[in-house]
């Protein structure tokens, strides 16, 4: 059985919390390397709350005390800062000097990217690839800007395998959704600004026993707290104003885990299609 990590407690414990609480993990898994240094009246006054509320809140995630609910946090934040040291280390002393926009667009794509691969936990891919490849079936949900990667996670899943469905634009239609079990899988992508839809389609696929898997920004979103698994894409508001690069690279990451895992049944779906794609002459070459 796998350790929880910080954040796995967080999630699990946050929908609980107070709201003094709730204010004091939400900085906490914002700021692991303050937290990871503070004294509980730093973090009380960071926060604004009383030192009680802090303490409080190591006894709400079921640690014994401050100091362990502290030693949870260093660990997580070493964690985090090892596996960046040498992603970092030369973009750290090199200043790019960027004079042409479309070069600066490139620059800042490449932020993401180096962002992102500081975000995901592999771990979390190859438990989403392996819960698509054994669901029965498959719901992908994104809405307004996000429903643009939720459609090619979807074209791309077809490929793999049967039983794909996705939303539109701007909803679902709730009978989709009626055969869904616990075999199930809804896997929905919600990025600020958070969509009503997403939650109530998430709160339709637990009425249905369905698996929920999220792709947003942080694991304390609206989403991000209800998800089985939460893959997230970082919420740094400099370099994420467009979110699409993100959440197409994540999926693109699930579709390649995918392949590796179940690769005999992947390739004679697709010796099929091409045989559907020769026959009808979709495409010219």
């Amino acid at each position: 059985m796998l350790t929880k990590t910080f954040l796995d407690l967080i999630r699990e414990k946050f929908p609980n919390l107070s709201p003094g609480q709730k204010k004091v993990a939400e900085f906490l898994v914002a700021s692991l390397e303050q937290s990871s240094l503070y004294t509980i009246s730093q973090i009380g006054r960071e926060v604004g709350v009383s030192e009680t509320t802090v303490i409080r809140l190591a006894y709400a995630l079921g640690l014994n005390s401050f100091s362990e609910m502290q030693k949870m946090i260093r660990q997580e934040w070493l964690s985090q800062k090892q596996s960046t040291t040498n992603s970092h280390s030369m973009s750290e002393k090199e200043e790019v000097i960027v004079t042409n926009f479309f070069s600066h667009s490139i620059e800042q794509e490449k932020k993401i990217l180096d962002s992102l691969r500081n975000q995901i936990r592999e771990e979390d891919i190859w438990r989403t690839a392996e819960l698509l490849i054994r669901a029965d079936r498959i719901f992908i949900g994104g809405f307004r800007e996000t429903y643009t990667a939720a459609y090619w996670l979807s074209y791309k899943l077809n490929q793999l395998r049967d039983n794909i469905y996705v939303s539109s634009p701007t909803g679902y239609i709730p009978e989709t959704l009626c055969n869904f079990s616990e075999k199930s899988v809804v896997l929905l992508m919600s990025l600020p600004r958070y969509s009503k839809e997403a939650l109530i389609l998430a709160d339709q696929a637990r009425k249905e026993r369905a698996t929920l898997i999220a792709i947003t920004d942080r694991h304390l979103s609206p989403i991000g707290q209800l998800a089985s698994i939460t893959l997230t894409t970082g919420e740094n508001t400099e370099i994420f104003s467009d979110h699409v690069l993100p959440l197409l690279s994540i999926s693109q990451l699930i579709v390649m885990g995918m392949h590796q895992r179940d690769p005999k049944n992947i390739r004679e779906r697709q010796e099929k299609m091409e045989q559907i794609y020769n026959h009808t002459g979709i495409f010219i070459e």
